[in-house]
C-alpha cells in the first residue's frame, strides 16, 4: 500500500530535538493512522565517530560546565560552512538512508541537519521528488541562535515564536516559507488537562503531597543538569509553607541520593521521580518551575501555566540564553546563578503572595493558543506534493477521551 514517507533528522543533544521528533510521529499517526510513516534517525550519532563524540561532548558540557559551550557552540557554528553544498561528516550513512527509505520529506528538528542534507537529499531522489523542511524551536535570536538552522533553500520552516521567525527570515529564510508554530506537544499533553479542583487532587492522591502548600518544581531535562541539592535548604527552611516536585532525568546518581536526602528530612513533603513520562501533569500539579532554558520544558511550562525560574547554575549555554531573554523581555522571568538569588526570590513570594501573583500574570500574558493539529497538516501536505495521495483525516480530539482519568475532561 502506497504511504507518504517522512524523514526525521534528529540528535539527542539535549531532549529537546528528539521530544518533538516524538511528537511529531505521535500525531502523524494520530491524524493519519497508517496513510503516513514516518522514520526517525539519530543522524549525528549513528552517522560518524566525529559527529557521536560531538554529541556526547555537548552532552557532558551541558551536565558539567555549561560556561565551555561558548567555545564548544563557536566550533559547530564551522559545520555552516563545511555543509554549504553537501553533507561532509556521516554522509554515507545519510546516503543510505535516503536510498533506502527515499523519503517525499525531509524533516529537520536539529540545527546541525539542515545545510547540506536538503541538498543532498535533492540530488540523490531528484529535486521534484523530494521536499525538505525545518521545524526551530528557538523562542528568539542573536547569540545562540546557530546560523545551521538557516537554510535557504528550504520548502518550509517553522519557528516557534514570531521573535525567531523574523530573525530567520533576516538571515535568508524566504518570507513566504516561514511560518509561526508553537508548541509542537505529544498529544496526550493536549488531551490531559486538570479542570477545576483536579489539579490539587492529583498533587494529593497521586504525588503524596499537600493540597494548601505552595508547590516548587525542581525540574531537569533528558540529562539529568540540575542543582536540586543545593536548592533544596531553601525550601526546607519554609517546609511549614511549601513542598517540592523533584525529577531527575536519566542521572542514577542524583536519584539515588535525593531518595536518601529525603529520608534524613521528614519534616518536608517532595515527590520524587527519575526520568519522566507525565511532565506536562507534573507541571500542572505546581505553582513554579526551576528549570535550565531547555526549550522543551519551557514551552510546556507557557502551555501549562507553570512560571519558570532559570537556572543558570555554572553559567548559561548559548541556546537556553535565547529562551531565557525571551521570557525575561516578555515577562521579566526571573535567572538565577547561586542559591542566594533563589533564597530571595522564594523568601519574598512565600513572604508576599501578591508579589508572586504578579509575577504569574507576567507570564500567563505570555501565553498563545493554537490548533496543535496545523503544522501536522502542512508538513504532511507538503510530502503529499510529492507522493500524490488521497489521505484521510482523523477527527482530534477523538470521539472518545484518550483517557478515562477522572482528573481529565476533553
Amino acid at each position: 500500500m502506497s504511504k507518504v514517507r517522512i524523514l526525521v533528522l534528529t540528535s539527542s543533544t539535549g531532549g529537546g530535538h528528539n521530544a518533538r521528533a516524538v511528537a511529531f510521529a505521535e500525531w502523524c499517526f494520530q491524524l493519519y493512522r497508517h496513510d503516513v510513516d514516518v522514520q526517525i534517525e539519530q543522524m549525528l550519532e549513528k552517522s560518524s565517530v566525529i559527529n557521536r563524540s560531538g554529541v556526547n561532548l555537548y552532552n557532558w558540557i551541558q551536565r558539567r560546565s555549561p560556561w565551555m559551550h561558548k567555545v564548544f557552540y563557536s566550533v559547530i557554528e564551522g559545520l555552516s560552512f563545511l555543509n554549504r553544498r553537501s553533507v561532509v561528516f556521516g554522509r554515507a550513512f545519510y546516503l543510505q538512508v535516503l536510498e533506502e527509505y527515499r523519503p517525499h520529506l525531509v524533516l529537520s528538528v536539529h540545527d546541525c541537519l539542515n545545510r547540506g542534507y536538503f541538498q543532498l537529499a535533492r540530488k540523490v531522489l531528484g529535486a521534484d521528488q523530494v521536499r525538505c523542511a525545518t521545524y526551530c524551536g528557538e523562542f528568539s535570536g542573536g547569540w545562540g541562535y546557530s546560523r545551521n538552522w538557516i537554510e535557504p533553500s528550504v520548502d518550509l520552516h517553522f519557528s516557534r515564536t514570531p521573535t525567531a521567525r523574523d530573525f530567520a527570515v533576516k538571515n535568508g529564510i524566504p518570507v513566504e516559507r516561514a511560518r509561526v508554530r508553537g508548541y509542537l506537544m505529544r498529544p496526550r499533553a493536549h488531551l490531559e488537562h486538570f479542570t477545576g479542583d483536579s489539579r490539587l487532587h492529583y498533587r494529593e492522591k497521586e504525588l503524596g503531597l499537600r493540597r494548601d502548600l505552595f508547590t516548587v518544581f525542581l525540574a531537569t531535562g533528558t540529562n539529568g543538569a540540575n542543582n536540586h541539592l543545593a536548592l533544596l535548604p531553601t525550601l526546607v527552611a519554609h517546609a511549614d509553607k511549601c513542598q517540592a516536585v523533584i525529577v531527575c532525568g536519566r542521572d542514577q546518581d542524583t536519584y539515588n541520593d535525593l531518595i536518601h536526602w529525603r529520608a534524613s528530612h521528614p519534616e518536608f513533603n517532595c515527590y520524587i521521580e527519575g526520568y519522566s513520562e507525565v511532565m506536562h501533569l507534573l507541571m500542572q500539579a505546581c505553582d513554579v518551575i526551576v528549570t535550565r532554558g531547555g526549550t522543551t520544558t519551557c514551552a510546556k511550562a507557557l502551555s501549562f501555566e507553570c512560571p519558570i525560574i532559570f537556572n543558570a547554575f555554572g553559567g548559561i549555554m548559548p541556546q537556553e540564553r535565547l529562551t531565557w531573554k525571551f521570557f525575561r523581555n516578555g515577562s521579566d522571568s526571573p535567572k538565577i546563578e547561586t542559591v542566594d538569588e533563589f533564597r530571595a526570590i522564594i523568601d519574598r513570594w512565600l513572604a508576599d503572595p501578591k508579589s508572586y501573583a504578579k509575577a504569574k500574570k507576567a507570564f500567563l500574558d505570555l501565553r498563545y493558543v493554537e490548533d496543535p493539529t496545523r503544522v501536522i497538516e502542512e508538513l504532511v501536505e507538503l510530502a503529499n506534493e510529492v507522493a500524490g495521495l488521497k489521505l484521510q483525516r482523523q477527527k482530534f480530539p477523538p470521539e472518545e477521551p484518550a483517557t478515562t482519568h477522572p482528573f481529565f475532561e476533553i
